[in-house]
């Protein structure tokens, strides 16, 4: 098992939730909401409003996401959802746990960190640096850019 933060479309409530919850694509469960320690930019970009998490470690917010707890399988479904290694990359970051975990499991103890596989880019255009970032996504948010699921592109 690894440790994976979701910090856009994969969350609950988002687009792209369901990939989690597919037993067949492997197994994913909810751990904890989290925080990356370190600030990075968070934008929607593209004709399709996609988030992207910009691999600019120090540069922009604290983003918010939630924690799951995925086999290998889920892992490699993930990174074929996420066109992995070609639009974004996997990395490891240090995330904040900042609530209990799931239920069923033992009382944790007070807000941890954990190291989490995160999907951010490396590869964008400069402008994209320059875009209004967040600290946490939501499809439906005051943005007013409703991301577009690839079943509609």
């Amino acid at each position: 098992m690894a440790f994976l933060c979701v910090c856009s479309t994969l969350q609950r409530g988002q687009p792209n939730h369901q990939v989690l919850r597919d037993g067949a694509q492997g197994s994913a469960a909810f751990w904890a909401r989290g925080c990356t320690l370190e600030p990075y930019r968070l934008v929607i970009a593209g004709e399709h409003n996609i988030p992207w998490l910009l691999h600019l470690p120090g540069s922009g917010r604290r983003v918010e996401g939630e924690v799951y707890a995925v086999d290998e399988r889920m892992l490699r479904f993930v990174d074929d959802l996420e066109s992995c290694p070609t639009l974004y990359q996997r990395t490891v970051l240090r995330v904040q746990l900042l609530e209990d975990r799931a239920p069923g499991t033992e009382e944790p103890p007070a807000p941890t960190e954990e190291q989490c596989f995160v999907y951010s880019t490396t590869t964008f255009p400069p402008e994209w640096a320059q875009l209004p970032h967040y600290d946490s996504y939501d499809s439906e948010g005051p943005h007013q850019l409703r991301y577009n699921p690839r079943e509609n592109r």
